[in-house]
């Protein structure tokens, strides 16, 4: 079995930092919040994507599917009483010039091989799409 581990601590009273590997992530735990870091929500969030980005990058050779560019936005709705998030969606956008079944059979792969999105997936309702995305001239996707 495979285990993950972070470490976090309390660097002031706007905010932590949250360590792996030799890797660090700023975190907004400020109850005002603050705009350069992550809140709890939006890290989870982001795990979700990084997530699906991760599973493409596995998957693409494998499938020997070819992109130029991935993008995924993830929202999601939270409930006050008790704090949950209630629905999280996600829409991939994929530059590529392979056929639609072929970008259904990726999308395939990451719902099913996906450890955090099989983790939110049992949690919470959580759905999404991916499609063709059209080449942007001037987009800030890599």
């Amino acid at each position: 079995m495979l285990t993950y581990r972070v470490d976090a601590h309390r660097t002031d009273a706007h905010g932590s930092l949250a360590l792996t590997k030799q890797a660090k992530i700023i975190l907004d735990t400020d109850p005002a919040g603050r705009q350069d870091a992550f809140n709890p929500a939006e890290m989870l969030l982001a795990s979700l994507a990084a997530c699906m980005l991760k599973s493409i990058e596995r998957a693409a050779p494998m499938l020997d599917f070819h992109l130029s560019a991935v993008e995924v936005v993830v929202t999601a709705e939270r409930k006050d009483s008790p704090p949950l998030l209630t629905r999280i969606v996600y829409e991939i956008a994929i530059e590529t010039t392979e056929t639609d079944h072929r970008i259904d059979l990726l999308h395939t792969n990451v719902r099913k091989y996906g450890t955090i999105l099989n983790t939110l997936r049992a949690a919470a309702d959580l759905s999404g799409t991916m499609h063709r995305r059209s080449i942007l001239a001037g987009t800030n996707v890599t």
